[in-house]
């Protein structure tokens, strides 16, 4: 199938790859002005136009490159502030807001000044955390690890400086406050507490999958946020509408198709816990789950924390966490774990190594490495036994033969192209001969 081309000078372009409307309207101005010569141009005239329309793009990229990382600065303070004003934040989380506060550091040096306090305040030796890459200048970061340390009562000049606050961080530990319940007074884990998801845990049929996603996340025909849509996320997956999907409104638990337009609101949920969890036992009434995913903050979170004991208590269970990015990327992950009835997916524990060549994952006597650029573009994947050949030979459940040579099209599929692999051919089966096992 032809894929369709997308014109780089149209507005929309951008937009659904999640550009702002002025970033947007910049980009498609500077195609516009430069747009590609013929290709039978000469070649130091295509190469000329590629560099002007580069050095129009350049105030461009500089003001997307602020935007983020001012986004980034402003995102991680307010998570951090939200943290410790719901009572989960630590004693770190307080400094790096007071070294942001009382000294106006930014992001990362405020986290470098939160090194030094908790230092000196828990009775550890001075000692810059160097190895942590930062964009700041290394000078400011010392000196803002310094006064840290000085602020959490270090004392660089004092011979007995480190045993002296020792002995204070163990007479600080009687007043300590208790930690925040994990579980419910019945001992199922709060899903506050459950882990994000990782490529561990054994894939499960979408049939006994249950995902819990917010109408925040669920776009409004907003082109920008086409790329920030869970539910569409979900459902791109093959097999993925036979999950059962539960999705958090203002006025408590849907499912997909009673999704109303008044419904996709990012206000805080307004039904009550008694009456939300009435709502969550019937929408799940009868169904039977392996796999859990919860992708909801805040708000939605404290609420299913209070409901904790309606949801059913499953082999994996697990919930979305930090950054919009970050969210977005463990829903991936979660998604990758998924697979049909007319599938098979091997479970075990995928053990990933760093080869000199690229990324490695073993799974039982296969191994799959990127070993490069593909023929044709992208990045190649090989799947190996453990005698080193190629793993051919192989057939998946209905008797289609496995090719042990993969191509993706960026290294950011590297790592799910790899799991997904080996999960196929940990479940596959040996071809005998020429045997066609589909028409057996």
């Amino acid at each position: 199938m032809a894929q369709e081309r997308l014109d780089p000078a149209d507005v929309s372009t951008w937009l659904t790859r999640g550009r702002t409307p002025e970033h947007a309207a910049a980009i498609a101005a500077a195609w516009r002005d430069f747009p590609d010569l013929p290709p039978d141009a000469p070649l130091q005239d295509r190469t000329a136009r590629g560099r002007e329309r580069i050095a129009a793009m350049r105030p461009i990229n500089d003001a997307i490159r602020d935007q983020t990382e001012a986004q980034r600065q402003a995102t991680n303070f307010a998570f951090t502030e939200q943290q410790v004003q719901s009572g989960r934040g630590n004693d770190r989380d307080i400094a790096i807001l007071h070294g942001h506060e009382q000294y106006g550091y930014d992001w990362d040096v405020s986290c470098r000044y939160a090194d030094g306090w908790y230092a000196a305040h828990v009775g550890w030796p001075h000692h810059y955390p160097d190895g942590v890459p930062s964009n700041a200048p290394l000078a400011l970061l010392h000196a803002a690890y310094d006064q840290g340390f000085t602020d959490g009562g270090g004392d660089r000049t004092d011979l007995f400086d480190a045993a002296r606050r020792s002995n204070l961080a163990i007479l600080r530990e009687s007043n300590f406050p208790p930690p925040a319940p994990t579980a419910t007074p019945s001992g199922r884990p709060l899903p506050s507490a459950w882990p994000k998801p990782t490529d561990e845990p054994r894939p499960a049929r979408w049939s006994r999958r249950l995902a819990i996603i917010d109408a925040a996340d669920v776009a409004t025909g907003d082109p920008s946020r086409t790329a920030w849509d869970f539910l569409t996320l979900i459902l791109s997956r093959p097999g993925a509408d036979e999950a059962m999907i539960v999705i958090l409104t203002p006025a408590g638990f849907v499912v997909p198709d009673s999704l109303a337009a008044d419904h996709r609101s990012a206000e805080s949920p307004t039904i009550g816990a008694i009456a939300a969890g009435h709502q969550l036992t019937q929408l799940l009434a009868g169904r039977e789950f392996d796999d859990v995913l919860i992708a909801l903050q805040d708000d939605g979170l404290r609420l299913l924390d209070e409901i904790a004991d309606v949801l059913p208590l499953c082999r994996t269970m697990e919930r979305t966490r930090n950054t919009r990015l970050q969210q977005r990327a463990h829903l991936r992950t979660w998604l990758d774990r998924g697979y049909a009835a007319n599938e098979n997916m091997a479970a075990g524990h995928i053990r990933w190594g760093k080869a000199i060549h690229g990324l490695t994952g073993k799974l039982g006597e296969f191994t799959a490495r990127h070993v490069g650029p593909g023929p044709n573009g992208g990045h190649l994947i090989r799947v190996e036994t453990t005698i080193g050949t190629l793993a051919t030979g192989y057939a998946d459940a209905d008797g289609a033969p496995l090719s042990p040579e993969v191509i993706v099209s960026s290294k950011a599929r590297l790592r799910p192209t790899i799991a997904s692999t080996l999960r196929t051919f940990g479940a596959a089966t040996t071809l005998m001969g020429t045997l066609d096992l589909r028409a057996a």
